[in-house]
């Protein structure tokens, strides 16, 4: 069953920008959008997005239950008498609001992430949940961060003893929209813009520095006493043996210009790598899950009031599929030392949607890197390239008035290359956007036949398939299941196309691995406590 969801917005800089957040009921979750990006012609292109938490409401079956307050709410309700799937909304900004009182307290992140495990606890409580989903923009996702790496390790600690593992026992999943989960740093000053930043903290912006971040994502054996970061301490990692980073999803913008036209800003400060404020490195935990779509930090074109956005959450807190995809036994030509740079664009559409819900390409400053691996034997070494997640309950299109038997994903691969001579790249016999391998992978997903059963796919190259994609059908046996006696999943290989097997080697190909999501235990809400809401 649904959990509760709890969003946790993000910066909002001086006092008019905290008195804005905190006159809006839900913190600027309910803004939709028509803007979906600038085109060619300078001109904004129109889409309707309703806005996430409408689209949630409508689609996933979720309450908005505020009556006044929430918190009041809440406190007035009796413990399980509130369903789970209802959304909740961090409002950490409240008591730094000048709208509310005349000296208002400061903000402190820590504190921030100190309230925000009270109010899942209390959640908990009064809805029987096991746990909860947090869902959280830029700043909002370093807030639950600090929660699950030092305040929760802190206040459940036994014997003296931390268990950085112990935000899993509250919180199922969490999904970041542009968290600067790195810091935010700037293409500009060669780091001196970063010391003035921490130095003079204006507006408490000095929370994105590498000192502030150590202080608050690093929890203490006595949380009185802060320390200096290690060396080798990086801001962008979740400990090991924490939180599992298979229940952590970031969603990468990749789009600055887009942000400088909405926001009357510079993408040049933070650079063209980034969402016009966070730089792309910057903006994902390694080892966790995430996509990258072509959208800006905020802003009419940002990355929450996005369909991009939405249908990677919605995918991810509720998808019954996880789908793996990896490229082995690629064997690039040439040699180490001949100057030629490999890289790998993808793009990720799934059947019904109107946009993709990822794009890494040169374009936009982010494709794959393709090391030419130093080991002869190596090349057969997976290449991660993307993990995403289907829903089996999802309504399918329908296909000559039956609803579609399958899941169907499109996975579209450019390898192309250049060559560099001395750290420059040499255009000399280069054609430019021109790959030297491209093609879509079309898949269909069987979901698993009963509690027991495995799912089962089919995949074919676009290039093999005669006529419209639409109109293609799978037939036959599905690939072969490398994996046959592990229960709910399901692994198949496709080989590249013919065509490009004698360049890039006879084994190169696509690595398919689908695998079935457990399910959440909610116990049941009394039906009687539900007439009352």
């Amino acid at each position: 069953m649904d959990l509760p969801i709890i969003y946790v917005r993000g910066f909002a800089g001086g006092s008019s920008g905290i008195d804005k957040a905190v006159d809006d009921p839900f913190y600027g979750f309910n803004e939709g959008s028509v803007h979906v990006r600038v085109g060619k012609d300078s001109r904004p292109h129109f889409y309707q997005f309703e806005s996430p938490l409408l689209r949630l409401i409508t689609e996933q079956g979720y309450r908005l239950l505020v009556h006044g307050s929430q918190e009041r709410y809440l406190e007035q309700q009796p413990d399980g008498g509130v369903p789970p799937n209802t959304i909740w909304v961090h409002r950490f900004y409240d008591q730094a609001a000048s709208t509310f009182v005349q000296e208002p307290e400061k903000y402190v992140l820590e504190e921030a992430a100190a309230d925000l495990f009270r109010l899942i606890t209390c959640v908990k409580r009064k809805t029987g949940a096991p746990r909860v989903h947090l869902v959280a923009h830029s700043m909002g996702g370093l807030i639950c961060r600090s929660m699950i790496q030092r305040v929760i390790p802190e206040q459940t600690r036994a014997g003296g003893r931390l268990r950085l593992d112990a935000a899993a026992d509250h919180v199922q999943s969490l999904f970041t929209y542009g968290t600067p989960h790195g810091g935010i740093e700037f293409a500009l000053g060669f780091g001196l813009l970063e010391k003035v930043r921490d130095a003079l903290d204006i507006n408490g912006a000095e929370i994105f520095g590498r000192q502030r971040m150590y202080d608050y994502l690093t929890p203490r054996t006595d949380p009185t006493v802060d320390g200096s970061p290690p060396e080798d301490w990086r801001e962008v990692e979740m400990p090991a043996g924490g939180f599992p980073l298979d229940r952590v999803f970031c969603l990468v913008g990749t789009n600055p210009q887009d942000y400088a036209v909405a926001m009357g800003l510079s993408s040049k400060a933070v650079g063209a790598r980034s969402d016009g404020l966070v730089q792309i490195d910057n903006a994902y935990v390694p080892g966790a899950h995430r996509a990258f779509v072509h959208r800006s930090h905020s802003g009419r074109y940002g990355l929450v009031n996005s369909e991009e956005g939405f249908q990677n959450l919605r995918r991810f807190l509720f998808g019954d599929l996880r789908i793996q995809v990896d490229l082995c036994g690629l064997r690039l030509p040439g040699t180490l030392d001949d100057g030629t740079v490999w890289q790998l664009e993808t793009a990720l559409a799934i059947r019904g949607l109107p946009v993709l819900m990822h794009e890494q390409s040169a374009a936009h400053h982010c494709p794959i890197q393709i090391e030419r691996p130093r080991v002869e034997d190596s090349s057969d070494t997976p290449r991660p390239l993307l993990t995403t997640f289907l829903s089996t309950r999802e309504p399918r299109p329908l296909d000559g008035g039956r609803r579609c038997s399958t899941l169907r994903h499109a996975l579209t691969l450019r390898l192309i290359s250049l060559r560099e001579d001395t750290g420059f790249f040499d255009f000399g016999d280069h054609l430019e956007q021109t790959a030297d391998f491209e093609d879509t992978l079309v898949v269909d997903i069987a979901p698993p036949a009963g509690e027991t059963g495995s799912p089962r796919g089919w995949a074919v190259w676009n290039s093999a398939i005669p006529g419209a994609v639409r109109d293609w059908q799978p037939s036959g046996d599905p690939l072969t299941d490398e994996r046959p006696q592990e229960p709910g999943v399901w692994q198949g290989s496709i080989l590249l196309p013919e065509v490009c097997r004698e360049r890039f080697g006879d084994r190169a190909r696509l690595v398919l691995t689908v695998s079935a999501r457990e399910p959440v235990e909610v116990p049941a809400v009394p039906t009687g406590d539900l007439a009352m809401v």
